[in-house]
C-alpha cells in the first residue's frame, strides 16, 4: 500500500497537499485503516490557527479516539464540512473527499521536517 508520492507526511500519519502557499491536510490511508470505522470528526473553525504537532481536532473511531496533530502552523481558511455528515470517507477516500482542512502556511520551512511518500511508507511497514 504505498503513500502517493505528490503529498509530505508527518509522524503522526497526516498527510499535507501543499498549492499556492496553502496546505491542504488529512490522515493517512494507514491512519485510517488502524483506527478501523470512523464514526465522528472533530475539526476547528475557519479563521483558527494551528501550530505545527499540536492538535487541531480529532476522529472518533468504533475503536478509539485519536487526536490529529497539525504538520504545519498557519490560519485556517478553509473546513471539509462534507465529514460532519459522512465520517466514513475518511475510510472510503483519505486522499480525496477525506481532506479535513485547508491551512494558510505562516512558516513553509516547516515542510522540511516532513516525510516523502517512500519515507513514510518505510516507517510504517516496518510496524
Amino acid at each position: 500500500m504505498s503513500s502517493p508520492k505528490e503529498l509530505r507526511y508527518s509522524e503522526e500519519h497526516e498527510w499535507v497537499k501543499v498549492e499556492d502557499g496553502k496546505a491542504t491536510i488529512g490522515i493517512t490511508k494507514f491512519a485510517q485503516s488502524e483506527l478501523g470505522d470512523i464514526v465522528f470528526v472533530e475539526l476547528p473553525e475557519v479563521g483558527d490557527e494551528l501550530k505545527a504537532d499540536e492538535p487541531f481536532g480529532s476522529v472518533e473511531s468504533v475503536k478509539t479516539v485519536s487526536e490529529l496533530y497539525a504538520p504545519v502552523s498557519g490560519k485556517v481558511v478553509e473546513v471539509n464540512e462534507d465529514l460532519n455528515d459522512s465520517p466514513e470517507y475518511v475510510n472510503e477516500s483519505p486522499y480525496e473527499k477525506a481532506w479535513m482542512v485547508v491551512v494558510e502556511m505562516s512558516d513553509e520551512s516547516e515542510l522540511d521536517e516532513l516525510m516523502d511518500a517512500e519515507a513514510y511508507d518505510n516507517m510504517t511497514n516496518e510496524g
